[in-house]
């Protein structure tokens, strides 16, 4: 009886050792199986095109200020906020009453003026007829001739006069020095106003100008680190999009027409300046958004930049390699980039395949996956 259990007992063991083994072997098997499947990318040169963004306000071509040239009330608002005005137009009238009343007096004075003027004239030729006859003496003709002189210099005076009258009446209706959108109205009709008053600013936005800073960095690529004058520079740039406040780029394309050879200690950078064409008027002074300026690479590796994971200020990659097995590989990259790919300088070779998805999540080094082309 006893032999008999101690053969059960090593009958039993036999099967858990075969079973065991047996168990471990599918174990293996599924993990081996269980290569994950991640979407990889094989790199080749082409032709990049990407975008650096400056962030800009713009502003019209011409903004003026408008400030009358005489002192009174408004009695008169004749534009609304953002109206489109022309040049000549009238925008604002003020109280005419005391500058009509000074050019009434003028032309009075110039009436009087020229009724004495008149007088004078006639005395003069009175005399001169006297003088001719011997009967006045060349003294008494002298006299009558001054006495018209007078009179005319004081012609010019009141004629002086009622222009300068005239000149301060139209003062009182201000126009439009050009054509362009009324800004901001803050004062109403009563208001009492000085030639130290801004009523209001006119833009003409027919184009309209985008201010922005450009580093010293990108302005020695402009210019080839030298090799070539910034105004060279500037005409060889093609056109630039405006990127606007919401994130849209605007429909027209603008030039980059100047950018300061002055570098400002304090920020590094150089004043630019890009004319956007504004035919709907559809871009106002006080616009914010970027001014995105092309740069296109030839024969050069693009990556999403998803693909890569950062070390210490270092860019990382995982290439595929035999048996579909990644390891990790260190990669430059160009400062340029557009915010969603890397342009690639060093590390990696036309024909080479890197994973684009779970990196620095999923996939870790010296990990066998289930490649999945995109």
């Amino acid at each position: 009886m006893k032999s008999s259990k101690v053969n059960a007992i090593a009958i039993t063991a036999s099967a858990m050792a075969i079973i065991l083994p047996s168990c471990k072997d599918s174990k293996g098997s599924q993990q081996q199986g269980a290569a994950p499947e991640l979407a990889v990318l094989t790199v080749d040169e082409s032709t990049t095109t990407t975008e650096t963004a400056y962030p800009t306000t713009l502003q019209g071509e011409n903004d003026v200020e408008i400030r009358p040239q005489t002192t009174g009330f408004l009695t008169k608002v004749c534009v609304e906020e953002g109206q489109k005005v022309s040049k000549g137009q009238t925008l604002f009238v003020i109280d005419q009453v005391q500058l009509q009343a000074a050019v009434d007096a003028a032309q009075a004075q110039v009436a009087v003026a020229q009724a004495q003027v008149n007088t004078a004239q006639t005395n003069a030729n009175n005399n001169k007829i006297l003088l001719d006859k011997n009967i006045i003496s060349s003294a008494a003709y002298q006299t009558s001739v001054d006495a018209l002189n007078q009179a005319k210099a004081s012609l010019n005076a009141a004629n002086a006069n009622l222009v300068s009258a005239r000149k301060s009446l139209s003062y009182s209706n201000v126009t439009a020095p050009i054509s362009g959108l009324v800004g901001t109205l803050p004062f109403k009709e009563g208001t009492l106003v000085s030639p130290q008053t801004q009523l209001t600013i006119i833009s003409n936005n027919s184009d309209m100008q985008a201010d922005f800073s450009i580093n010293e960095k990108d302005i020695l690529a402009m210019t080839l680190n030298g090799q070539r004058s910034l105004t060279e520079a500037v005409k060889a740039l093609p056109p630039v999009t405006l990127q606007l406040a919401n994130g849209e780029k605007y429909a027209q394309q603008g030039k980059i027409v100047a950018i300061s050879g002055v570098i400002d200690p304090s920020t590094g950078a150089a004043s630019a300046k890009a004319i956007f064409p504004n035919p709907n008027g559809m871009l106002h002074s006080g616009n914010t958004g970027k001014v995105l300026i092309p740069t296109t690479y030839r024969d050069m590796l693009l990556i999403p930049q998803k693909a890569s994971y950062e070390i210490q200020d270092m860019k990382f990659v995982y290439v595929v390699g035999d048996s579909n097995k990644i390891h990790s590989r260190n990669i430059t990259v160009s400062a340029v980039n557009d915010g969603q790919n890397y342009i690639v300088t060093g590390g990696l070779k036309p024909g080479e395949t890197i994973v684009i998805e779970g990196v620095g999540v999923v996939a870790k080094d010296n990990m066998v996956i289930s490649p999945k082309k995109k």
